[in-house]
């Protein structure tokens, strides 16, 4: 069975999630909701099959078993709470901006029991499912430190550079750790003339004394996304905009050998876009939701918000 999908908000991501959607044989592009006339036009010449409307209260949603929303941040609350009445829903990062809109979107979804998904790309790279296999299998010893570095990205009006890029960190986090930090401190500033904080440098501490380190800021001359995962046996560089050699494996005998040999290991390098809506369709079919069980939002955004 094809899933119908209306996406609303055509604007920077928008196009992304709705070229992944249309490549995936469980989807089809039934709808695309914009209040700008030139996306709703950019819409039309990718898309000339699908329907196209400016006021997303106009969609039909008794043909629609998904509806993705790629809005402004300010208004991903007001939507999820509409549609999820009706309909499982795929929302951009971040679901909300507070986490009492967040805990009251989780208990629509399982009040309804429609699907939220939330687009945190990066838990569906193949790097990251690589880096939450080591952890498991304990392969290189004990984890004792990373660092995170994610820096340059569209300034943004709505919201600051902790919930743009820093959720993404936030998000990686909590999955392949499955838990959240125990001590949360931070120090976050304005580089431009901006009203909303551009830079920011957070410290948390896990249980077993794992320390993190992250750096976000939208102010750069290069687009840096590489995270350094360091254990007793070897440093995992984690580097996204790699084009296939996006992990480097350093080894070594133990933690006091300043000898390290290199690996370059196989792996998964699907668009994350791509299995993020493979495993919508597995989980819509399935009536399950396992990624996002376990107050997966709810955890993040308390993270976010005491940040």
């Amino acid at each position: 069975m094809t899933l119908k999908v209306a996406l609303i908000g055509f604007g920077y991501w928008g196009p992304k999630l709705a070229r992944n959607i249309q490549n995936s044989s469980h989807f089809e592009i039934d709808s695309i909701i914009d209040t700008s006339k030139k996306n709703l036009a950019k819409a039309q010449k990718s898309f000339p099959l699908a329907n196209r409307l400016s006021n997303f209260k106009k969609l039909n949603l008794k043909k629609i078993n998904l509806v993705v929303i790629s809005s402004p941040t300010k208004t991903h609350y007001q939507m999820a709470n509409y549609f999820l009445k009706h309909v499982n829903v795929l929302i951009e990062k971040p679901l909300a901006l507070n986490l009492k809109h967040v805990l009251k979107l989780e208990k629509l979804s399982k009040k309804t029991n429609n699907k939220l998904f939330v687009d945190y790309p990066f838990i569906f790279s193949g790097s990251v499912q690589y880096i939450k296999n080591i952890l498991e299998k304990k392969i290189y010893g004990k984890i004792l430190e990373i660092e995170s570095f994610r820096e340059q990205a569209p300034i943004r009006k709505d919201a600051d550079v902790i919930w743009d890029l820093g959720v993404h960190d936030i998000s990686i986090l909590r999955y392949i750790l499955n838990q959240n930090p125990i001590k949360i401190s931070s120090v976050k500033y304005n580089t431009a003339r901006i009203s909303k904080k551009d830079t920011a440098y957070i410290n948390l501490e896990y249980r077993n004394n794992l320390k993190v380190f992250i750096k976000n800021s939208w102010i750069s001359p290069l687009k840096i996304r590489l995270i350094k995962f360091k254990f007793e046996k070897a440093i995992i560089l984690c580097d996204e905009n790699e084009a296939i050699y996006k992990l480097k494996v350093f080894t070594k005998k133990n933690i006091s050998s300043p000898n390290y040999k290199l690996k370059l290991p196989e792996i998964d390098l699907s668009e994350p876009l791509s299995n993020l809506i493979s495993y919508i369709a597995k989980s819509i079919k399935s009536n399950s939701n396992k990624i996002y069980k376990n107050n997966f939002n709810i955890d993040i955004t308390k993270v976010l918000e005491k940040i």
